[in-house]
């Protein structure tokens, strides 16, 4: 049986006891037979407060929306916001309230994705306040092996991309947590309550678990194993599938050509996948209520599919055939482009490189990073 770190809580009962306890948690934050990870603590333990991150702590966030304070309804315990208009971060008002902060999320293993960052935030601003942190560990779906991709460099930091992980980098929460505490030098007291019984190797469908939506975002296990290449489109104009119910799983636009571009898809003959033509109509975020065209990503073979290599040839052969096709411009003046952040660096606006060199180049750095790595496995 494979146990996350919530299901071996009174193993770990000391670091627990006696401590006025904050937890960032989400709806992901479930023991195995799905009882929450708050219910838990605050009925085995003294949970004084919750901190949400974007979505909220228990799931009734839009993606993007700003969470205010608040009272549990459930719990009554106060709730503080760690995705705020003007901060992510752990307040000194709010670390007096604890004595310990607890973090129970499911990760995707994915540089994109923003609780990794919640996380980090919080354990440095732990280290700071002299505030022990405790991450109940998860298993990575994605398997706590495969590297793929470039790593993030310095002056792209952003809350898609605040420290150098590969865009797929093979560890769980856990073993990030201790990566960053001593890469950074934050000296935090870091406590990792381990999973129990998986192997490294493992991709979700294997582990015998039942998969709980990490956000609206990614509703099944499919849409987080293509999401380390898709979601490169969120830095263009092409619809990545939002506002359907194949989110990250289908990318189009109006001006596609759905036939066509699977064809020339399915003619590269990429490990794993099979492209089908596609129509629909998103009913938010880009190109809501409008007819799109393009292609669905099926899997074909969890193993050999390398997602992002298959994200970043998709987006070069659109880019190439379609001169509609562009790169989204900042959000805010004298900011990069979105796909910047998402890409760690500026290479895919380098209009002198092409898609195999820049391949060729995200190998050398995901090879060299999947050796720094193995010093932080737990597992």
């Amino acid at each position: 049986m494979i146990r996350n770190g919530i299901d071996r809580i009174e193993d770990y009962a000391r670091l627990f006891e006696g401590q006025r306890i904050g937890l960032i948690t989400s709806p992901t934050g479930l023991s195995r037979d799905f009882t929450s990870t708050i219910q838990i603590l605050h009925e085995r333990f003294h949970l004084t407060a919750l901190f949400s991150p974007e979505h909220g702590v228990r799931g009734d966030q839009a993606a993007g929306a700003f969470v205010d304070t608040y009272n549990d309804p459930i719990t009554g315990v106060p709730v503080h916001s760690l995705y705020r208009k003007d901060s992510k971060r752990l307040t000194p008002e709010m670390l007096d309230e604890v004595d310990l902060v607890v973090y129970d999320i499911q990760d995707v293993g994915t540089r994109y994705y923003t609780f990794i960052y919640t996380m980090l935030y919080a354990l440095e601003d732990c280290a700071k306040a002299g505030k022990e942190m405790v991450v109940l560990d998860r298993i990575n779906p994605l398997d706590g092996v495969t590297v793929e991709g470039n790593v993030l460099k310095a002056g792209y930091q952003s809350f898609v991309g605040n420290y150098p992980l590969a865009i797929r980098y093979g560890l769980t929460a856990g073993e990030v947590a201790q990566m960053a505490n001593e890469q950074m030098n934050w000296k935090a007291t870091l406590h990792v309550v381990p999973c129990g019984g998986w192997e490294r190797n493992m991709l979700f469908p294997e582990t015998g678990g039942l998969w709980v939506m990490p956000s609206l975002g990614l509703p099944r296990f499919e849409s987080s194993l293509v999401y380390p290449g898709t979601c490169l489109f969120e830095g263009s104009n092409l619809s990545e599938g939002r506002g359907t119910t194949a989110p990250f799983e289908m990318i189009g636009a109006p001006f596609i050509e759905a036939e066509k571009l699977a064809d020339e898809m399915n003619g590269l003959k990429l490990p794993g996948v099979r492209f089908r033509p596609v129509y629909f109509k998103p009913s938010f975020s880009k190109f809501q209520g409008e007819l799109c065209r393009g292609v669905q990503l099926h899997v074909t073979d969890y193993r050999a599919f390398k997602p992002v290599e298959t994200g970043v040839r998709l987006l070069f052969t659109i880019k190439r055939n379609y001169g509609e096709f562009s790169f989204l411009p900042p959000v805010k003046d004298n900011a990069r482009p979105f796909i910047d952040l998402l890409g760690g660096d500026n290479i895919f606006r380098e209009e002198s490189l092409n898609v195999e060199d820049m391949l060729r180049r995200f190998r050398e750095e995901s090879s060299a990073f999947a050796k720094l790595k193995q010093q932080y496995h737990i597992y």
